[in-house]
């Protein structure tokens, strides 16, 4: 059986050649492609480590410029991978600009195998060592929680559940608005765990088409469907000793979950077109950004497969809602940037830093980060300015820090939470309130309010 990891993508038009390679590869996970665009969308899907790619490629086989479009785009998506490119024979000049454009190695046609799978085998060496030493490295330079700036009260006691929960092998739910960090958390949690060491692998329920998402969790059997070439093992198996996160599992289809519940109960798996149960010791993070309850009651979500998936339930608070951390974090976010794109710049701007206190952030850290990455780029001063994040006067509302208009503020919305509770009662709103009817009538006069808005009439 080929090792789970080594996935090489052939981009080949030549259905002859191609087949001949896949049976070269047969060793390996081989997905293949016959242009660019099939090319890109089977990067995005599966990763691969090693990419051979022909230089010749449909709409214009017979020159180059779109073998070496394929070539940028593979490297700026994935700039870790190994692209060998196949030229023609004699064309040894378009093969060195690949290498100078970042391919790492090329061969020239008429194909020999031998000397094919030596190049393709050693590319698979490399990037494995690579990655190792990236892992070593990254471990080195970040403490479990590098990422998460918990200056809120409420992302403080976040991280303290992390902190918890971690060192055991509970099956956790995080829930939280797109944009909010759950998979970092994730990925927290496996890095506090005595599974560290062991793999962290993620998928996102929502990415992958139905029809494919069953094979990619659990796997198959050589001649299980068409197109099964080869035995494949799935996230699960290969996340075993480690942690499995499952992303948008709000998304999953319904038979699915049924499956993931066996799993979850026995944890044993089948996979797709196999007989043998296949027994994985693995911790499970599941994250969604819908409400569980509303997926249950639309019968979209299985309520016992909830109650697997949530023995602890961590709600993760929108950026919007942690409104101590949100400079903090947004400096942290700028020193970033400004060390990747090389650039000295001093801080944000008064009316920069406004804005970010005042904007309702609907994209959550997510749409800060974005922000920030451009205004970095975009800044022509020392100082990062509200153009600069591109959010304008309109976005924001100004906040003030005067306490006389801060308790007048908090005062008035006070009343008119008192009078939507007591349907403009106002004996019922002013024993809410812990005032008397009078003084009730005042401020309402005060602030120009009436309970004749909030009466049981007007309700709906």
């Amino acid at each position: 059986m080929s090792e789970p990891s080594r996935k090489l993508l052939i981009v080949e038009d030549d259905e002859g050649l191609l087949n001949q390679l896949r049976w070269c590869f047969e060793d390996y996970d081989v997905f293949t492609a016959e242009d660019r665009v099939a090319a890109i969308a089977e990067l995005r899907r599966h990763e691969p480590m090693v990419v051979l790619q022909d230089l010749g490629l449909p709409p214009h086989a017979e020159g180059v410029e779109e073998g070496f479009a394929t070539l940028a785009e593979t490297l700026r998506l994935a700039p870790h991978t190994k692209v060998i490119v196949v030229t023609g024979n004699g064309d040894q000049q378009n093969a060195l600009t690949a290498v100078g454009q970042g391919a790492y190695d090329f061969y020239e046609k008429p194909v020999d195998t031998d000397t094919l799978k030596l190049l393709v085998d050693r590319a698979f060496t490399i990037a494995e060592l690579e990655a190792e030493n990236r892992r070593l490295q990254f471990q080195v330079n970040e403490s479990p929680l590098d990422g998460i700036v918990a200056a809120s009260e409420a992302m403080l006691a976040v991280c303290r559940m992390i902190e918890k929960v971690a060192p055991t092998d509970v099956t956790t739910l995080l829930l939280g608005e797109s944009g909010t960090g759950k998979e970092l958390l994730a990925r927290a949690l496996h890095r506090l765990s005595p599974r560290a060491e062991r793999p962290f692998v993620a998928i996102n329920c929502a990415a992958i088409p139905e029809n494919l998402l069953e094979s990619e969790l659990f796997g198959h059997e050589k001649g299980a469907f068409t197109g099964a070439h080869k035995q494949r093992m799935g996230k699960v198996e290969v996340a075993s000793g480690g942690t499995l996160f499952l992303d948008e599992i709000g998304d999953m289809p319904l038979p699915l979950q049924a499956k993931l519940l066996r799993f979850l109960q026995e944890r044993v798996i089948e996979r797709i077109g196999g007989r043998q149960e296949i027994p994985v010791d693995v911790r499970v993070v599941c994250a969604t950004n819908q409400k569980p309850d509303d997926l249950i009651a639309q019968n979209l979500f299985r309520e016992d497969l909830y109650y697997r998936i949530a023995e602890i339930t961590i709600d993760i608070p929108p950026f919007r809602e942690r409104e101590e951390g949100r400079l903090i974090l947004a400096r942290t976010i700028l020193q970033k940037y400004c060390e990747k794109q090389k650039r000295s710049l001093s801080g944000f701007s008064e009316d920069a830093i406004r804005a970010i206190e005042s904007y309702n952030w609907p994209g959550n850290v997510r749409e800060l980060e974005n922000k920030i990455k451009g205004a970095v780029i975009m800044a022509d001063g020392k100082l990062v300015t509200a153009a600069d994040l591109g959010i304008a006067a309109g976005d924001t509302t100004d906040e003030t820090l005067n306490l006389r208009e801060v308790r007048q503020r908090a005062e008035s919305k006070a009343i008119r939470v008192a009078l939507t509770r007591s349907y403009g009662n106002i004996s019922k709103a002013a024993e809410l309130l812990g005032i008397t009817r009078p003084t009730l009538y005042d401020l309402l006069n005060k602030y120009d309010l009436s309970a004749e808005g909030y009466s049981k009439k007007a309700a709906p």
